[in-house]
């Protein structure tokens, strides 16, 4: 499929004041060699393990129509554009701030502890049933992410949807000021990310700058029912937005009215604004129905079609490595697996457990636990593993398969009539899972990034025959 234009090279030299001989057009734009597709204009990113000066000539060679530079790079041969300037992640910044100017979208920002990228997915399928819709990709949140999707950005966008991300106490303002969204979600603060901050209460002061970078009149989508729904009602007022909350307490202007949860889906009953509104999510779990309320109070919001937005609901499906699942028909018998190893929390592990608590189970099968440490929780890290003994008990998990340093202390507590087995590392732990697996089982596989769980989905998903080659 052809690509639109998305910089000329006289609108790239003005959106970051470098220098450039050549003219040319891009239709996309890239930091990762790796990934650049023909005409992607590349920009050098300097980091402190890695250089793109260095992959300019390979970027090329993939056929970029130009590179950002901020020197001519080794390699460089004089005949493709370069535009050269101070500083590549400053050029970055300004190309998104170009392109946010340019487009007349209304734009939606997406924060939380848990929760942002699959409610950023599902804004992403509700908002397209109205009109052109611009999305981050992945999780890119970040000092880089950020101004990537910003300025990856099409001039006809109607609709825009950028997730922010944050650790440290600073990181969301400078981001949330180039976004400029005229609508933005806190799905919920949690304990997440506790070695950089002193209390749940400075982690929701954390996310609240995202209401830094709100447009006049703006609008902040609330989690009515988290502890710190009154602290974040404050600043987003502080700031001059209207407050719009979402959740099961009485007086949520987005209200939860029922919620029926099945193996593969969710069946809900809410009111949104005032509308009543009956539909089907594609996924399992309270969780989701809690974040379609945030969603749908966002299309209205931002002028979608909410009849459409809950249409496109019930096609959603989980996003890979945040409960996605797969059928795998192993030679010995077929089981599940719940594929959530992006990322963890102690929030996000009680959800997935869930999850884990409502799939069907095969005659003999089981429920199946693989979890690897919950990262960035600073010295409360051993207690809010072993708490999570209570929530597997409730789900009736039979075996769980404890893997790193952290998850010890929840193999520790778990009781007797769950078989419990802890390994230090994913590496070690993948055979065993492969081992272990049965037909009718149900797996779950969750961590955060930085434990490899993926390792373990891979080994599983490993065990699906691959198909014959037809005779002929």
């Amino acid at each position: 499929m052809s690509r639109d234009a998305i910089w000329t090279s006289d609108e790239a030299v003005q959106a970051t004041g470098g220098q450039c001989a050549q003219k040319w057009v891009a239709q996309g734009v890239s930091i990762d060699s790796r990934t650049v597709e023909f005409n992607d204009l590349f920009i050098a990113l300097e980091g402190p393990n890695q250089d793109g000066h260095a992959y300019v000539a390979d970027a090329f060679k993939a056929g970029a129509a130009a590179a950002i530079v901020r020197h001519v790079p080794e390699g460089y041969e004089g005949g493709e554009p370069l535009l050269i300037v101070d500083d590549t992640q400053a050029a970055l910044e300004g190309l998104a701030t170009f392109a946010r100017d340019r487009v007349s979208a209304r734009i939606c920002a997406v924060t939380g502890s848990v929760g942002k990228t699959g409610t950023k997915e599902a804004l992403h399928q509700t908002l397209a049933r109205s009109g052109n819709t611009h999305v981050s990709a992945a999780s890119y949140n970040n000092l880089w992410g950020v101004p990537l999707s910003l300025a990856r950005m099409p001039r006809d966008t109607m609709y825009g949807v950028f997730e922010i991300g944050m650790n440290h106490p600073g990181e969301i303002t400078p981001l949330v000021k180039m976004v400029r969204p005229h609508v933005a979600i806190i799905t919920t603060v949690e304990p997440a990310h506790l070695e950089y901050f002193d209390s749940i209460e400075a982690i929701a002061d954390a996310k609240a700058e995202i209401f830094d970078g709100l447009e006049p009149a703006g609008v902040a989508i609330l989690n009515h029912d988290n502890s710190q729904f009154d602290r974040l009602e404050k600043s987003a007022q502080a700031s001059g937005a209207t407050v719009i909350s979402f959740g099961t307490r009485s007086g949520a202007d987005v209200h939860l009215e029922r919620v029926a949860l099945h193996p593969n889906c969710s069946c809900v009953s809410a009111t949104v604004l005032d509308q009543d509104a009956t539909y089907k999510i594609g996924m399992a779990g309270e969780h989701w129905a809690m974040n379609s309320l945030a969603v749908l109070g966002a299309v209205q919001v931002l002028g979608g079609d909410i009849g459409l937005a809950t249409m496109a609901l019930a096609g959603m499906e989980a996003p890979a490595g945040r409960g996605q699942k797969h059928r795998v028909e192993a030679l010995n018998g077929a089981f599940d697996l719940i594929d959530d190893s992006y990322n963890a929390s102690p929030a996000s592990m009680r959800a997935a457990f869930q999850v884990l608590a409502g799939a069907t189970v095969g005659n003999t099968g089981r429920r199946i636990a693989v979890l690897g440490d919950m990262r960035e929780l600073g010295e409360t890290a051993g207690q809010l593993h072993a708490d999570l003994a209570s929530g597997l008990v409730e789900a009736k998990v039979d075996q769980v398969f404890c893997v790193g340093e952290f998850m010890a202390y929840l193999a520790a507590g778990l009781p007797a009539s769950i078989d419990a087995v802890h390994l230090d590392t994913a590496e070690a732990a993948a055979p065993l899972v492969v081992a272990a697996v049965k037909s009718g089982d149900v797996v779950l596989v969750k961590g955060s990034l930085a434990s490899r769980m993926k390792l373990v989905v891979d080994a599983l998903l490993a065990l699906q025959p691959m198909p014959r080659a037809a005779n002929g």
